[in-house]
């Protein structure tokens, strides 16, 4: 009867055990799926390789603004662009012209010859089937309707709460950025006209709009203002928001155990149509964000390899993907003002992106020389910004110091593909 009795009692806590263990697997399984969903507007949600992280840890809550703020600084999501929201009425994707035969063409094998031209360039044959994201016509529309539309809505889903998701009076939506502090939305800004400058088109539409303005652009959304406690003259900045786009992990040659990104053919050959544009574009935001200095990208992810290994198999922080393939970078306002302030902590995370990378558009590096040539970075921008953005006084522009800084990263850009051309112009 004993040995019956010992056997049933180590049964019972057996099962005891297993349940403990079954309960515990479901608790801890469910924090995560609560950690990785976070719910939208319109009830969609989104999935995150990483969890949110609010430690000291975490690479976001280093960024240099006011310890006050600190605390609410965490993984910044920006459901302007998620494959399960909602389309609101009126908007496309990208708004760009491709034929049908273009677009087979991308998803179809590599076409004869070597994908790379004149030692480190793209060839030209994928150039052309790579058509411009927002063209400037269609940016320059935009921007007169965001001037002037009525918001009626302001609801949370930009990123950070300083953030909010704008409807416009005929039902397309655009992302208003408050800001944490001034640098924030003059740097987003004056990154959107420093990509302008370079041709390069994955940017969405940007234009900045003031809340006390003399028209009633914000009159229906008063009471949603001041309950944000936004400054009554505070300059936003309002930027397209874009459906149906999915997250990107950085390619195989952009990794920190990779050769980096080569132009040699050998290696290029055996990727598809579709993965070289990719690459295209990819070099053309380590480009874009060396010379703004943007550490909120791919930088950062270099930064996180310190305490987490697989951050580069994980989607890149403010990077999208279109279904048909463009890359569309947003969110960034840790370009210039902001990036270039705290630059000293981030500059050999740069260096070391940019000196991963030797091939090149064509188009992007004519700018880049031109630039280096005429050393007019600082008039060239300010003349775009002027001319472009009527609300450009109230914002401010780059500093005298900083746009010292712009000409010399233009420089050591410049420096950087002669050295590529010395040592690949030859294959």
């Amino acid at each position: 009867m004993k040995p019956l009795s010992a056997n049933l009692f180590a049964l019972l806590f057996l099962c005891a055990l297993a349940s403990v263990f079954y309960v515990w697997s479901a608790l801890e399984s469910r924090l995560e799926r609560h950690k990785r969903r976070f719910s939208l507007p319109g009830g969609g949600s989104l999935h995150q390789g990483l969890p949110v992280d609010l430690s000291a840890k975490t690479f976001r809550a280093l960024l240099a603004v006011p310890p006050a703020q600190r605390p609410r600084l965490g993984a910044r999501l920006d459901a302007h662009n998620l494959t399960d929201q909602p389309v609101p009425a009126g908007s496309g994707d990208l708004h760009v012209n491709v034929g049908k035969r273009r677009a087979a063409q991308r998803e179809g094998p590599v076409q004869p010859g070597s994908p790379v031209d004149g030692g480190i360039f793209w060839s030209e044959w994928l150039e052309d089937l790579l058509p411009v994201g927002f063209s400037e016509e269609y940016a320059r529309a935009w921007r007169q309707k965001a001037r002037t539309c009525r918001v009626v809505k302001l609801e949370p889903g930009c990123g950070r709460i300083s953030n909010q998701l704008a409807t416009f009076a005929d039902g397309t939506r655009a992302c208003v950025r408050y800001g944490i502090n001034a640098d924030q939305v003059q740097g987003e800004t004056l990154t959107y006209y420093l990509a302008a400058l370079l041709g390069i088109t994955n940017l969405p539409p940007l234009a900045l709009s003031q809340l006390s303005g003399d028209g009633e652009q914000w009159a229906d959304v008063r009471t949603r203002i001041g309950g944000l406690q936004w400054s009554e003259r505070a300059v936003v900045s309002l930027t397209e928001w874009i459906s149906n786009l999915t997250g990107v992990v950085t390619p195989a040659p952009l990794r920190q155990d990779s050769g980096g990104l080569r132009p040699v053919p050998a290696e290029l050959r055996n990727r598809s149509t579709a993965e070289l544009l990719e690459l295209m574009q990819w070099s053309d935001l380590v480009v874009f964000d060396y010379l703004s200095a943007n550490f909120d990208r791919l930088v950062s992810n270099l930064f996180s390899l310190q305490w987490d290994s697989r951050v580069m198999e994980r989607d890149t922080n403010n990077l999208l993907r279109t279904p048909r393939g463009d890359l569309v970078f947003i969110d960034n306002e840790a370009g210039l003002v902001h990036g270039f302030r705290v630059l000293g902590m981030w500059e050999k995370y740069h260096s070391s992106v940019l000196n991963s990378v030797c091939v090149f558009r064509r188009r992007t590096t004519q700018r880049v020389a031109e630039l280096h040539r005429r050393r007019d970075s600082r008039q060239r921008l300010l003349e775009l910004y002027r001319d472009s953005e009527p609300l450009s006084q109230e914002s401010g522009f780059l500093s005298d110091e900083h746009a010292g800084v712009l000409q010399d990263r233009i420089d050591r850009l410049y420096k950087h593909i002669l050295h590529c051309k010395g040592k690949y112009g030859q294959l």
